[in-house]
């Protein structure tokens, strides 16, 4: 009598009884038993359902938004108070999860990928995009090192050199991925701190800011409230800063700027004023600072687009010369949320203040994504910039810009004519206006989100209440255009 212990083993006698010994499964054997797995394969079934079922409720969710409140209604603001609630013991199905999510979810959105949300910059959703972003999310890739994904950072870095060079920057300089224009403003804020450190002598790396020599920092009255938070996130605060005085559009004036910088100087201008659109006199300024040794860095969370198009890259002339720059793909690109991006002139500057070490870091790479910013695990945000600007080309992102500039310079003299005053000269995407005084401002801005046509904001420009809207999305149309107006006009009309 045989006692099998194993599969096709040697044979031997012990006691009259013949014993098999097992033997090892080859590595082959033990694949196919993964890939045949009962619950891996279910979970798996489970899961292409999940997506698939996500991706008609995300079409649906398309085909509906166009019809509904720019802004949340009312009561559907109210039926998220379904989502407060104690976490339960027991697990809900996943299904029944996405199901909550999106009844419950999906109407209590604000619909700025349609055409007429004007809100702050926020910028729509590319088909492209957002199509990449589905397929990159579906991939889930660490884009901390080449080895762990070569695809997405070949993609980021592809992705990269394609912004610096529809912008005209320079082709030396290196571009990084990161979670907006504030992570970026931060980044190429310690950058030049730390250059310009390294040229007093002080490693910041090792001494820290304590004792350090100070920094004179140099920027214009307008400078953007990220730009300030970036600062103290620096260690660097803005209770010293030397403010320039600006014209009546909120550029630095020229003359108003100092000559007598030297190699201790950050100098922070702006592309794009976020209320007027209205950019730095770059070419005024930021020879004279490098000559001498400062540091130029320019915020340009959506203004530094305006190099992207050869109608309006005057209105940016001499912006590539500054030392780094921060801009959004989430903004005038429409990539999805969250992605900015940090350029640098020279990368060596980055990776010096960036760059960290431990022995499981040791990829072999010179220098791994992870050592040119802030985060170490991060996700795949290049996929998306690439697949928009794949889409687009030169002359597509050209026309995107145009187009946009073209609906403000629209909005602004369709309301003009209307009777409402134009606080600035629109020469980017931004409008700034005002009906006949504060009060009544506020009120037609109060009436205009609530109406749901279309959504703007308030502002405060000179003293003065505006409505600030800014066309940001690709989706938006002359018609849209159109339609705000209208409805703008009603509002303000049945307020008076």
């Amino acid at each position: 009598m045989a006692l099998a212990l194993g599969i096709r083993g040697q044979s031997s006698k012990s006691g009259g009884m013949t014993i098999t010994a097992p033997r090892q499964s080859t590595a082959q054997e033990h694949l196919d038993r993964v890939h045949t797995n009962p619950t891996t394969m279910a979970r798996n079934r489970e899961h292409i359902a999940l997506i698939t079922e996500a991706a008609r409720r995300s079409g649906s969710y398309i085909a509906n938004a166009a019809h509904r409140s720019i802004a949340a209604p009312a009561e559907a603001v109210a039926a998220l108070d379904t989502f407060r609630r104690p976490l339960q013991e027991e697990p809900i199905d996943a299904r029944t999860v996405l199901a909550e999510l999106d009844a419950f979810g999906s109407p209590a959105t604000t619909v700025q990928n349609q055409g007429r949300y004007f809100g702050y910059v926020n910028g729509g959703l590319d088909p492209a995009a957002h199509a990449a972003a589905i397929l990159a999310g579906t991939w889930d890739q660490n884009v901390g090192a080449h080895i762990m994904t070569p695809v997405a950072t070949t993609l980021d870095e592809v992705a990269g050199e394609w912004v610096i060079d529809a912008l005209g920057l320079p082709s030396t300089a290196h571009a990084s991925f990161n979670a907006g224009a504030t992570i970026a403003n931060l980044t190429g804020i310690i950058t030049a701190r730390d250059a310009l450190y390294a040229k007093q002598g002080w490693d910041v790396g090792q001494g820290g800011l304590a004792g350090a020599p100070a920094l004179r920092i140099i920027v214009g009255d307008e400078i953007h409230a990220s730009a300030l938070k970036a600062l103290r996130l620096a260690g660097l605060g803005t209770g010293n800063l030397e403010r320039i005085p600006t014209d009546a559009n909120g550029s630095i004036i020229a003359d108003a700027f100092p000559t007598d910088t030297d190699d201790a100087t950050l100098v922070l201008l702006q592309a794009g004023n976020v209320n007027t659109g209205h950019s730095d006199p770059f070419t005024s300024i930021i020879p004279g600072v490098r000559e001498r040794g400062g540091w130029v860095h320019v915020d340009g969370a959506f203004g530094l687009w305006a190099a992207a198009s050869p109608t309006h890259r005057h209105l940016v002339a001499g912006v590539e010369l500054a030392d780094s720059w921060a801009t959004d793909a989430h903004k005038w690109l429409n990539a999805p949320y969250d992605s900015g991006i940090l350029i640098v002139r020279d990368p060596a500057t980055v990776v010096r203040s960036m760059s960290t070490d431990a022995a499981y870091l040791n990829t072999g790479e010179a220098t791994p994504p992870f050592q040119r910013g802030i985060q170490m695990s991060q996700r795949a945000r290049g996929v998306e910039t690439w697949a928009m600007l794949a889409s687009h080309g030169k002359t597509g992102l050209a026309d995107l810009i145009d187009r946009s500039i073209g609906h403000a310079r629209h909005f602004a003299d369709a309301l003009a004519e209307a009777g409402a005053t134009i606080l600035a000269p629109v020469v980017l995407n931004q409008v700034l206006v005002s009906f006949r005084g504060d009060a009544t401002t506020e009120a037609v801005i109060a009436a205009v989100q609530a109406d749901g046509t279309l959504w703007a904001g308030a502002t405060q420009w000179h003293g003065q209440r505006a409505m600030r809207l800014s066309v940001s999305d690709a989706a938006t149309t002359r018609d849209d255009v159109n339609a705000s107006v209208a409805a703008i006009v009603r509002l303000w009309r049945e307020l008076t």
